[in-house]
């Protein structure tokens, strides 16, 4: 039986009635449970409310502070370092995407690195704030008390898979780009361990150095690693996004690998560019809307496959589920219900 269909709505006030109860104010709150459902509505199901239980956990066990404001290590005015307090990461990071917008429109460019912030979850779901106000954003994440992928070359691990992602305005639809350092995530890899599926493609290695397809490699002793993107071909184009993604969210915020873990969390990287500060917001569209255009005029390799614009299929997912309702990936429902009978909240009714 699929699961139900539930409204966007219900369903974002019923996570921020969670957060609420497990200790985040109202704003806090309402700033995760939006973002957590937005990765959701475009498709990035690991990344989504499938969070939401294990963020209530950390919240309840303090891992999480619920309350209070990152601290100022340095600002610039165009560069600012903020000491996150292990506060929510999704708030953080759109705290630092709106910040980063404002100070654009004044300097042209401004950047925000945090340091010790809780996880920040989906990383495509914080581009629109900048997009829809003409910006161009970039964001990097790391979690520098946890490694899952080896450098290239090598079966021990050093990185997390690094995440990035780039958004910028059209003449339609923004182009929002989120990909990784590494050839798949831990979400999709703790995903199809615990369903006992494995990859369609040999993407892992064995603490031996043989790829694999399995993921219950993560549980050997010594355990097996995410291989780079470009794997055992080009991985060292992944290894190399890794080191500059490193070098901006622990080398920049100075925390990260060479200090105590602290647990699941991460370090991030925000920078935003107003093209008006530069040759102009207009000048700006022409140049990508010709690029764009470009990309889907391309003659498809696959008859009846055109072309896709990274985000294309995102913000088409979004709009129909802004319609139709969200469908949730299974089981997420089932991990909200048991926190909300703990929490003492109503859960919404599903069609």
């Amino acid at each position: 039986m699929p699961e139900p269909v539930y409204e966007v709505a219900a369903l974002t006030g019923f996570a921020a009635a969670l957060f609420r109860a497990a200790g985040l104010d109202a704003a806090k709150a309402g700033t995760v449970a939006e973002l957590l459902v937005e990765a959701d509505l475009m498709g990035h199901t690991t990344h989504g409310l499938a969070l939401a239980a294990g963020y209530l956990g950390e919240l309840a066990s303090g891992a999480m502070t619920a309350e209070g404001e990152p601290e100022t290590v340095a600002d610039t005015g165009v560069v600012a370092t903020w000491d996150g307090r292990r506060l929510p990461g999704v708030w953080l990071t759109a705290k630092a995407v709106d910040l980063c917008c404002a100070r654009a429109k004044q300097h042209g460019i401004a950047a925000v690195a945090i340091r010790r912030s809780h996880h920040i979850a989906c990383l495509a779901a914080f581009l629109p704030r900048a997009t829809e106000r003409g910006m161009v954003v970039q964001i990097f994440s790391s979690d520098p008390s946890a490694a899952s992928v080896a450098p290239f070359g090598g079966t021990r691990a050093v990185f997390t898979p690094d995440p990035l992602a780039f958004g910028f305005p059209t003449d339609g639809d923004p182009v929002l780009i989120d990909t990784s350092a590494s050839i798949t995530t831990n979400g999709m890899s703790n995903r199809l361990l615990a369903e006992g599926r494995r990859f369609e493609h040999k993407w892992l290695l064995t603490a031996d150095g043989e790829p694999t397809a399995d993921p219950r490699v993560f549980t050997d002793d010594p355990p097996g690693t995410i291989l780079p993107t470009g794997g055992l071909d080009h991985g060292h184009k992944g290894y190399g996004l890794a080191l500059m993604i490193e070098a901006l969210t622990q080398g920049l915020p100075g925390f990260g690998r060479a200090d105590p873990p602290e647990g699941w969390g991460a370090s991030v990287w925000v920078q935003v560019v107003d093209p008006e500060r530069c040759a102009g917001l207009a000048a700006f569209i022409r140049q990508m809307a010709w690029t764009v255009a470009a990309c889907r005029a391309s003659p498809p390799r696959v008859a009846g496959e055109p072309v896709r614009l990274p985000g294309q299929a995102a913000m088409a997912r979004r709009r129909r589920a802004l319609v139709d309702g969200v469908r949730l990936y299974p089981g997420v429902m089932a991990a909200l219900e048991r926190e909300a009978e703990r929490l003492g909240i109503m859960v919404p009714v599903g069609s």
